[in-house]
């Protein structure tokens, strides 16, 4: 089973555990994926203590195909962001067992 975790599930669970409004649970969680998107759009990379790190990648161009018509096409150089979970989180979610 799959969950998407949406900004309002964690603007809820801010609310659930904290004092603050909904407006500032809101904000809080805004400015945290702000500070992470500035961060990525600067080049350096983002660590989460306990949950791992965002880490950019540059990839080379090269050449794909199509697996239907074997036409190939030119995959252009691009930066993509990769995540690796922390120990601790690998730890946590070792014993898993999907219901």
């Amino acid at each position: 089973m799959s969950k998407t975790v949406t900004k309002n599930d964690l603007i809820q669970v801010v609310i659930d555990n904290s004092t603050l409004t909904r407006q500032d649970a809101y904000k809080l969680v805004e400015d945290f994926f702000d500070v992470m998107t500035k961060s990525l759009e600067d080049g350096d990379e983002v660590k989460v203590s306990g949950f791992g790190n965002f880490i950019l990648r540059d990839k080379n161009p090269r050449v794909g195909r199509n697996p239907k018509t074997k036409e190939e096409f030119p995959i252009s150089a691009r930066r993509v962001v990769s995540f690796h979970t922390s120990n601790l989180l690998k730890e946590q979610i070792k014993d898993y067992k999907p219901e």
